[in-house]
């Protein structure tokens, strides 16, 4: 919700398109840099006290970013999105780590992970919807109370979990030094191939404001996330209800090469009916691609980094949207080529993935490696 609710504060105030694009970016650019730095921290001291402190700053600041005005102060504004975005609670990432606790099953797991991704397709189904509508009707400085009290209370609601509250970081079998799972090279060509995942999702959020103040219908801005986000929960309980054939790196490519293609026939919309739904299509791949690439993370993470990993992947991601919303709302005026902008970044996911095969290879007993780590009983004991 936030990047969204910063983008209708920008223009609700008389900025530019251009102006929203970067500061989302920041904001995108800064979440990506903490993301690893507190999944490190979550590793050696759990989740509880890391993820607490850190939503408290995040939603302090989101709150004072509501009564600043933007296009007056942006130096202001441009800190308190910087900190916001550095103090993101690795939620996602802490998530991921506790699923072999709550499921030591390998396939229960799977599914698991599957339909956790595709789910939480969810918050762009209901989020940027109602950003929209709150901008619409009340304003979007009650958006980003909204946005930043939904942040809080949602924390709120993981942290006070049984799962959450019991969780100890496992110690790790060998040091890691401090790059920590970055060490592994498999690891860091995943991280920069999925970064085009992510650049692909950022384009496609400032397309989709950019039409629909062409067209005229401000809810266009919000329904076309929608859109991808409810094809990606029907693609997560797809994917998380079979077992598919082939190794896991097989599959990563076989999605991505997918997920490219899904983004094509997107350049051929004009009008709000039709960017809906091709919007839709390449929904129905993402949680494949992300899902195997979490898979991917999971077998090959150093035992003791697992948080971290996963904080990578999905700074990986939100570096990769910063740069996709960055350059969409550079080129913002030039509708054609950011139709095109999403594609490229799938584009980039598969040429990397491809080049880089050798070193992304899960071997066939990573799958009994793959709890390793996290089938102590007593993480679930304490």
């Amino acid at each position: 919700m936030a990047p969204v609710a910063i983008l209708l504060l920008i223009a609700d105030q008389g900025g530019s398109l251009r102006t929203g694009g970067l500061l989302c970016a920041l904001y995108g650019l800064a979440s990506a840099i903490g993301q690893p730095v507190l999944g490190r921290m979550v590793d050696r001291r759990g989740q509880s006290r890391v993820t607490a402190a850190a939503v408290l700053l995040t939603t302090v600041c989101l709150l004072a970013l509501a009564v600043v005005q933007v296009t007056a102060r942006p130096g202001l504004a441009a800190v308190l999105i910087a900190l916001a975005g550095l103090s993101t609670p690795p939620l996602e990432a802490g998530l991921r780590a506790l699923w072999p606790v709550v499921l030591p099953d390998e396939a229960r797991r799977r599914a698991a992970l599957a339909l956790d991704t595709g789910a939480q397709g969810l918050i762009y189904v209901a989020g940027p919807p109602l950003v929209a509508v709150l901008s619409t009707t009340t304003g979007p400085r009650t958006a980003m109370v909204v946005s930043a009290s939904l942040g809080l209370v949602g924390a709120a609601v993981v942290l006070s979990a049984a799962p959450s509250r019991r969780w100890r970081p496992p110690p790790a079998t060998r040091p890691t030094g401090p790059l920590g799972p970055l060490a592994h090279a498999g690891l860091r060509w995943l991280f920069v191939a999925v970064s085009g995942v992510g650049f692909a999702l950022g384009a496609m959020n400032v397309w989709a404001v950019a039409l629909a103040e062409d067209l005229g219908m401000d809810l266009l801005s919000g329904l076309i996330p929608a859109a991808l986000s409810t094809g990606s929960l029907v693609g997560g309980f797809l994917y998380g209800k079979r077992t598919w054939p082939g190794t896991i790196s097989g599959q990563l490519r076989c999605t991505a090469v997918l997920f490219a293609a899904a983004w094509l026939p997107l350049m051929t919309a004009t009008g709000p009916i039709s960017a809906v739904a091709l919007t839709a299509v390449p929904g129905l791949l993402l949680t494949a691609v992300i899902t195997s690439a979490f898979l991917t993370v999971d077998a090959l993470a150093p035992a003791g980094t697992t948080t971290e990993a996963y904080a990578w992947l999905i700074a990986a991601v939100g570096a990769g949207q910063a740069a996709g919303t960055a350059l969409s709302g550079t080129l913002s005026e030039h509708p054609v080529i950011g139709a095109a902008l999403p594609a490229a970044g799938a584009a980039l996911t598969l040429i990397v993935l491809l080049a880089a095969y050798r070193h992304i290879v899960v071997p066939s007993a990573a799958a009994l490696r793959r709890g390793r780590h996290r089938h102590t009983p007593t993480h679930a004991s304490r």
